[in-house]
């Protein structure tokens, strides 16, 4: 495949070094020149310099034929603009965008951007697990249709304990898709598959329907059907 790197910072070096290494064909654009001796000297002829936001330099560096663009600057609104005109105007298959603000990415996401990266989202997520108040923990959000996998765990109090899925009021176009008990087992939950104190329940659901999930499986007055 052919991949273009935008940024030849310390992540797009290392992503660099990494594909090169995995047989694909890359391009790293840089604006510093030392940045791009470094990449040159290291991983061999594969660094551009110029603007990865500039349409000329995207037809040079040959966007046209790029399976996938990983824009991987510091700078949000670069590798905002970088992703879209490769999306846009080169019909680039598959875009990829570092996000160093993690409010941006609900914005990435509207704007058409395939996939976007944040280092902050994902230390907050590790932090977020080792903390009890922190029952809800946002996996993945799904592209489109405004959905996402999430993981609840359920205390020991919490009223689901002791009940079947198939009994549990969940919110509108929520589902249960995997349960890891508390070894460590995961299983694919059937509706006669029994809810356990600290299982984590793996679920998709409505973004907007996250706080009302939260509430059925945890707190001790959760609704549930047929109770």
């Amino acid at each position: 495949m052919y991949m273009i790197v935008v940024g030849g910072g310390k992540v797009g070096y290392y992503l660099a070094k990494e594909l090169v290494e995995e047989g694909h064909e890359v391009l790293v654009i840089e604006q510093e020149r030392a940045k791009c001796e470094r990449i040159a000297e290291e991983l061999g002829d594969i660094a551009l310099q110029g603007d990865g936001c500039e349409a000329a330099t995207m037809e040079i560096a040959g966007f046209g034929r790029a399976d996938m663009v990983l824009a991987v600057t510091g700078d949000d609104e670069d590798n905002l603009v970088s992703c879209q005109v490769a999306k846009h105007k080169f019909d680039v298959p598959r875009t990829i965008a570092r996000i160093n603000n993690p409010k941006n990415e609900e914005i990435f996401r509207k704007l058409g951007i395939d996939t976007t990266i944040s280092a902050t989202a994902a230390v907050l997520a590790q932090i977020e697990q080792q903390l009890p108040t922190h029952a809800l923990i946002p996996l993945l959000r799904l592209r489109g249709g405004g959905l996402e996998i999430v993981e609840v765990k359920v205390p020991p109090d919490a009223g689901v304990v002791g009940k079947k899925v198939t009994d549990i009021l969940l919110p509108q176009q929520a589902l249960v898709v995997l349960i890891v008990d508390d070894e460590g087992m995961p299983r694919i939950p059937s509706g006669d598959t029994v809810i356990h104190a600290d299982d984590d329940v793996v679920a998709v659901t409505r973004i907007e329907h996250e706080d009302a999930l939260r509430t059925i499986l945890t707190e001790t007055n959760a609704t549930i059907g047929g109770a």
